[in-house]
């Protein structure tokens, strides 16, 4: 019987090492995944405050660019118009729906950009 105790007395402690174990291997995942988190959230934070940015200056860019040419050719005239209905025309995502009508720097450069 004093055996059989023995023998329990360990089993435990060999149940709460191993749990032990297993619980800061689980804290230290935690604690990578909350810094990874964090991460994230800054660089989402920085692209958001970047995409506000170019939104910003493709609006200036289209509106200064509408005051300085009012005649387009017939081509770009056609790739406005699609432009329009919320497809890219730039070389990179020509065809491509534009998601949410989001405006395209890229685009704009190519219906107002140079005319040589």
């Amino acid at each position: 019987m004093k055996g059989d105790k023995i023998v329990e007395s360990q089993s435990l402690y060999d149940e709460l090492k191993e749990m032990d174990t297993r619980l800061n291997a689980t804290a230290a995942n935690f604690s990578h995944l909350h810094e990874s988190l964090i991460e994230l959230m800054e660089k989402n934070a920085e692209l958001e405050i970047e995409n506000q940015h170019l939104r910003e200056r493709v609006t200036e860019i289209t509106e200064k660019v509408g005051q300085n040419s009012p005649q387009l050719s017939k081509s770009r005239k056609n790739l406005e118009k699609l432009y329009n209905e919320g497809f890219h025309v730039c070389n990179e995502y020509y065809g491509k729906r534009r998601e949410n009508d989001e405006d395209c720097i890229f685009c704009t450069d190519i219906i107002y950009g140079r005319r040589d």
